[in-house]
């Protein structure tokens, strides 16, 4: 009982020492500041923004690829069977949670909504540059969910940065979600901190601006069925005047040497930097250019292009058809589109004797890499050239969209027929057919024609049948129909392919998340 007593006053005698030492503790950390304090700058404001900036630039690979390759615009490519399995996966709808453009793209959304969350959280509106900084992290917040919504239905919403206890959070309310995205461009636009062009022809804004914004208001509305909310928002570029669809000739409006045009809503931006080339490395253009090692003896090089490129995601024949019922073989904005192997040939270039690659004997004009693209010296993957996030015809046909549900037919007619006209076509009463074709054919290979097709319930019956076969063509243009060997059932568009699946890993790591049916 003694020692037990002795060791209990000891156990006292120290807890009274420790408190008696706790002011002498609490010795201020040398160095360190709040997050409130290092953000109090401008220059540190806008290193903030800076970083969402850079994640939506690094995941455009991801980004693009999981846009595009799903839809009926385009074939997985390469130059034969099993040239690049991710790529036929997605095309083919035969892959699985697993896969690395929805892990890639879903951790690059949630980077985007961190970095916003911190400026928001963090960054005190004491300044112009701040508030700038703080309305562009509310667009791109938005601009993150936007996709998120529409592409994985129900991901968590994170309005705020997260305590460790908060981690493990659940599947998130699409009319919350919405609402989110709503409240974030409705009070970024009415900040009056964007930035605005001061004309149409203005091509040296390349921050988030006003309009942009606007569109994506538009956008986020028309995919809910809000439609006189979203004619109203789109009303509100329209009407600037700041934008319009570009004037010269049309397979110059992607050219490299055009960027910022009258028609850019918003680009990834890429500058020259001669002391470090590799930072203007874009593999998402190497990878679409045309397969330039099957042109050898006559190369690409005779059209004008750049001879580099890995020849993935050619045109389907349903889509030249499709242009083709529309325009006719010598419509203006489909030869300016896309190009047959025919006319490749016509033009000076073919593919070596005993070449294969996957096609259908079509390939894409207005994404070319021209020669004049590639700097002389240095790596000859690199080049400053932008990646197009938005352009005004895009908003004018969901301007067009939105009008026609809301019940104003002359608006939904003068939008869709400004972009006809440009196309050299003649006027058409809007319907949501008339919308639907515009849209593939102008559009094309621009990230929207797969949340279209989701959105308008177009998907299983455009889509069920891809993954069956695919095409394999030789170079005196005779197109072969190969079976995939994908097991019947398991590939095309399914009932589950509604919604991506949360990757395997947020699963893995996140209890909570439901995963979305059939996956």
């Amino acid at each position: 009982m003694k020692r037990i007593t002795i060791i209990y006053l000891a156990a006292i005698a120290m807890v009274f020492t420790m408190l008696s030492c706790e002011d002498e503790l609490e010795i201020e950390q040398k160095g360190a500041i709040s997050l409130e304090e290092y953000y109090g700058s401008d220059e540190s404001a806008e290193g903030a923004v800076t970083a969402i900036y850079g994640e939506l630039r690094g995941m455009m690979y991801n980004y693009k690829f999981l846009k595009n390759i799903c839809s009926d615009d385009v074939w997985a490519g390469g130059a034969d069977r099993g040239d690049n399995n991710d790529l036929e996966k997605m095309n083919e709808f035969t892959f699985s949670a697993e896969h690395g453009f929805l892990s890639g793209c879903f951790q690059s959304y949630y980077n985007i909504i961190y970095n916003a969350n911190i400026v928001m959280q963090y960054i005190q509106p004491d300044s112009d540059v701040k508030k700038q900084m703080i309305a562009e992290a509310k667009v791109f917040r938005a601009l993150a969910y936007i996709d998120l919504i529409s592409m994985w239905g129900t991901p968590p919403l994170v309005d705020h940065p997260l305590d460790p206890s908060e981690y493990q959070k659940t599947n998130g309310d699409p009319a919350e979600l919405w609402a989110l995205v709503e409240t974030d461009l409705t009070e970024a636009i009415a900040s009056g901190s964007l930035l605005e062009k001061s004309g149409v022809n203005d091509d040296s804004v390349y921050r988030v601006t006003k309009q942009f914004a606007q569109s994506l208001l538009g956008k986020a509305y028309l995919y809910q069925g809000k439609n006189s909310e979203s004619a109203a928002a789109f009303e509100s570029v329209i009407s600037s005047n700041l934008y319009a669809l570009y004037q010269g000739e049309y397979d110059d409006v992607f050219a490299f040497s055009n960027k910022n045009n009258s028609e850019s809503m918003f680009e990834v931006n890429r500058v020259v930097d001669a002391n470090n080339v590799w930072s203007n490395f874009d593999f998402w253009h190497l990878m679409i250019h045309f397969r330039t090692d099957r042109f050898t003896a006559k190369p690409v090089t005779a059209l004008g292009l750049a001879d580099l490129g890995w020849g993935f995601c050619l045109p389907q024949k349903d889509l030249y058809d499709a242009f083709v019922a529309e325009e006719g073989e010598d419509g203006y904005r489909l030869n300016r589109t896309l190009k047959t192997y025919e006319q490749i040939q016509e033009m000076g270039a073919s593919m070596d004797a005993g070449k294969t690659i996957i096609a259908e004997g079509y390939f894409f004009w207005k994404t070319r890499i021209t020669k004049d693209a590639v700097p002389a010296a240095g790596s000859n993957f690199t080049w400053d050239h932008n990646v197009r996030i938005m352009r005004y015809a895009d908003v004018l046909l969901m301007a067009a969209e939105a009008n026609l549900l809301a019940g104003n037919q002359d608006k939904a007619d003068a939008y869709l027929n400004k972009v006809r006209s440009r196309a050299k076509l003649g006027n058409k009463t809007a319907t949501m057919d008339a919308i639907k074709t515009e849209r593939r054919l102008e559009l094309c290979f621009e990230d929207v024609r797969y949340q279209d097709l989701i959105r308008w319930g177009d998907a299983e019956s455009a889509l069920s049948g891809q993954g069956k076969e695919y095409p394999v063509m030789s170079s005196n243009g005779v197109v072969t129909l190969k079976s995939t060997g994908n097991s019947e059932g398991k590939y095309g568009f399914q009932e589950r392919n509604t919604l991506f699946p949360f990757p395997s890993t947020e699963i893995q790591l996140n209890k909570n998340i439901v995963q979305n049916p059939g996956w």
